[in-house]
């Protein structure tokens, strides 16, 4: 074969190469474009009001909203205690979103507003939470200061140059494992940064039923664990059942926003099933 012609030959060839390692990137790029559009994240709070929620407020029967605790002004969850006649008296209020849910990712904005209301514990200042992992909130006793759950607890900062994480775990009810080793204090704080004042803080919760549960702010991952179980040393303050289940790993839940005592409000609610 002539010189001139092989050298054609291998071009052309190499030339056919790269064109269909380009065409397969293209389609794989495509694939993955394709793949993060398809993602089906489900609003959980339409911006108009609060159907599909449903407040248990301790002292007071599940879905007696008093005092419009839970409302929706400018498209957002507000928690309000406006009508409370300035003494909130440990009347703890969870909003409890209709369905369990075991695998998913949850995301959502909150922030603080305003002063917290007479009466509330001075730890509740600038503090919140969403429950994860929850007990049905038909089976919560009256009185109930809170569901059996895993909290995903917000604070925010009170004094400039003081930290205050957010995204931390508390464990009403339960333990977790964090690496390798059964966690049984009741708060664990992230290492997240501090939020002052009333800005909005984006949180996102990951969980894969018992086995992960990780917390993130504005994007970052700021705790992770393991295997939630009912246990804690406060197990007398829920249902006699849960004690035959120390131990026990808990695969799912209820969702539920809370009333702690300092004005909160909540908006952008989004879930993704896994």
């Amino acid at each position: 074969m002539h010189k001139k012609t092989s050298q054609i030959l291998i071009a052309l060839t190499v030339l056919v190469i790269v064109s269909c390692k380009s065409k397969t990137e293209t389609e794989n790029s495509n694939l993955l474009v394709e793949e993060k559009v398809t993602e089906n994240w489900v609003s959980l709070f339409n911006g108009q009001n609060l159907d599909g929620w449903t407040p248990k407020i301790k002292g007071y029967d599940f879905g007696d909203n008093i005092h419009d605790t839970f409302r929706v002004e400018d498209g957002v969850i507000k928690v309000s205690y406006e009508g409370y006649n300035d003494n909130f008296n440990e009347r703890y209020g969870h909003l409890f979103y209709k369905t369990p849910f075991s695998n998913y990712r949850l995301k959502m904005q909150y922030r603080f507003t305003g002063e917290q209301i007479k009466g509330g514990a001075g730890w509740a200042t600038r503090n919140s939470g969403i429950m994860i992992h929850s007990e049905d909130p038909k089976n919560m006793a009256k009185d109930q200061n809170f569901p059996l759950s895993i909290e995903v607890q917000m604070l925010g900062g009170i004094t400039e140059g003081e930290s205050r994480s957010t995204a931390n775990l508390c464990t009403p009810g339960t333990n977790v494992v964090m690496d390798g080793e059964l966690i049984t204090q009741h708060c664990v704080n992230s290492n997240s940064d501090t939020y002052y004042g009333d800005q909005w803080v984006d949180l996102e919760v990951e969980v894969h039923s018992d086995s992960l549960i990780i917390h993130k702010v504005n994007g970052k991952e700021v705790l992770r664990y393991s295997k939630p179980q009912y246990g804690g040393a406060d197990m007398d303050d829920y249902s006699p059942a849960y004690k035959d289940k120390i131990g026990e790993t808990i695969k799912g839940g209820y969702i539920s926003l809370q009333s702690e005592s300092h004005p909160t409000e909540f908006r952008h609610i989004e879930l993704l099933e896994l």
